[in-house]
């Protein structure tokens, strides 16, 4: 794909800035304003595409609830990586009939990766009649256009065109929160793991043009974000399509020379890309987080291979040696597909003892969920369910006992931590962040929430630390 072919042009966005203007315009004519309730299911970037649609929806006049029952427009933005993740969509859908029964007029609109699958398209086009609005992934900056033709003709719309995906610089964004934020600096992926349907419904891979990402870090920095996180399918990829002798460690570097009281995290890694010039990077990089995650989904070579991820285990492990050789506390995690299509339970014992050898902090852990479209869908795939649960639980314990020692670790250190929420344990009343990443439970006066702080930790579990301000 050429750059012309993948940035929107500008006199397109303009379109679309009017018609939001235009809507805008008939909303304040209303006897009270309108109210838009928009649910987000799966990943970082869906969440951040979220944000862009709150973004939209507020400069068309819409104010924001977080109850369906209040709502004037209903978007729902969906996962397609998972099987459970479309199935806990799809009956919250079914359930919004009865709010669309109380209000006739209210407009339920469905988009993200599970609507750009034909297949899931096609059934709620069949099966769900009370949606109004499902758009793709590819249109997203189209979303103000798609709703004013719901708005006017009162007829569904359905917009999931197949495309290798676009760039639309300059939409708004609604954030949550003044503390953390996402930065999408890319889009895509050509990797086209047999288990995995983000190429399909991601597109090819596609890079936003540096000075574009840095002013919007600079904007973020400027008003007291502290926590930023890059985003991409593959962040390592960042690049290779620009013509312009910049890779992702570059990126991160020009981002680290922004001036600031922040830190900087990314993700996702595909351990194929992971270079030792990113490690070098994160090393000297003082606004880098110590943190890293780098998928490995299973730690047997021929999985690895049937998965087409263009590695091995002693590739990875390498990785990893070289990565703590630089960065000797270095948070890791990753993803793990338990039961891939002909795993073996020996096979999955090299998993376990890929854990035992790494030690990461935490993971992120599926049984494989076969999706329409992909090879790994039709490979044979003879271990019982019941088997795969097993190995699953086994996983868990180990990754649990890993887990525990890591933490129990920590106690006794004093680490600068991100003050960032508020707890409902009494015993804890706030939560904050260490640079790796890692949960703190504290007890402090709510108004440190959003300033860095040192505390001494002084216990732990499985999944969080506890400490006292120092």
């Amino acid at each position: 794909m050429t750059r012309k072919d993948v940035l929107v042009p500008e006199q397109e966005l303009q379109r679309q800035r009017e018609i939001r203007r235009e809507i805008a315009r008939r909303m304040a004519l209303l006897p009270r304003q309108p109210l838009a309730f928009v649910d987000t299911y799966g990943c970082q970037q869906n969440e951040a595409d979220s944000e862009q649609i709150r973004g939209m929806l507020a400069e068309m006049g819409y104010g924001f609830t977080e109850d369906e029952n209040e709502a004037d427009v209903i978007v729902i933005n969906t996962c397609a990586v998972r099987e459970h993740a479309e199935m806990r969509a799809l009956g919250n859908v079914g359930a919004l009939t009865h709010t669309k029964r109380r209000n006739p007029d209210q407009i339920i609109c469905l988009c993200g990766c599970a609507m750009q699958e034909p297949h899931m398209s096609k059934k709620i086009r069949q099966s769900f009649r009370h949606v109004d609005l499902v758009f793709g992934t590819h249109v997203l900056y189209r979303f103000s256009e798609l709703l004013a033709q719901v708005l006017d003709k009162k007829k569904r719309v359905f917009e999931t065109p197949d495309s290798q995906g676009v760039i639309a610089e300059g939409l708004p964004v609604a954030r949550k929160g003044k503390l953390k934020a996402w930065v999408s600096i890319m889009y895509g992926c050509n990797n086209f793991c047999t288990y995995c349907i983000v190429p399909y419904v991601r597109g090819r891979e596609r890079s936003r043009d540096p000075e574009k990402i840095l002013a919007e870090v600079r904007e973020l920095v400027a008003e007291g974000y502290k926590d930023i996180t890059l985003l991409g399918q593959n962040v390592n990829s960042y690049g290779k399509d620009l013509g312009l002798d910049m890779d992702f460690a570059d990126l991160l570097a020009k981002v680290n020379e922004i001036p600031g009281d922040f830190l900087v995290r990314f993700m996702t890694s595909h351990p194929k890309d992971a270079s030792q010039k990113l490690f070098e990077t994160m090393a000297r990089c003082e606004k880098v987080a110590p943190q890293l995650h780098l998928p490995v989904q299973c730690g047997n070579d021929r999985v690895l291979k049937a998965m087409n991820r263009h590695y091995d285990r002693a590739t990875y492990l390498d990785e990893i040696r070289r990565l703590r050789a630089l960065i000797p506390d270095i948070v890791l995690t990753s993803d793990i597909i338990v039961g891939f299509p002909g795993e073996t339970t020996e096979e999955f014992e090299d998993t376990l003892s890929l854990l035992e050898e790494v030690g990461y902090d935490a993971l992120f852990t599926f049984i494989y969920s076969p999706r329409e479209g992909t090879p790994g869908a039709k490979m044979p795939d003879p271990m019982s369910r019941e088997e795969k649960n097993r190995n699953f639980q086994r996983l868990v314990a180990l990754q649990n006992r890993i887990s525990a020692e890591k933490h129990a670790a920590y106690v006794g250190k004093t680490l600068r931590v991100l003050v960032d929420g508020k707890n409902d344990d009494g015993k804890h009343t706030l939560t904050a962040r260490t640079d790796g990443g890692r949960l703190v439970h504290l007890d402090g006066d709510e108004s440190l929430v959003g300033s860095w702080q040192r505390a001494r930790i002084t216990g732990s579990s499985n999944w969080a630390l506890f400490g006292e301000l120092v």
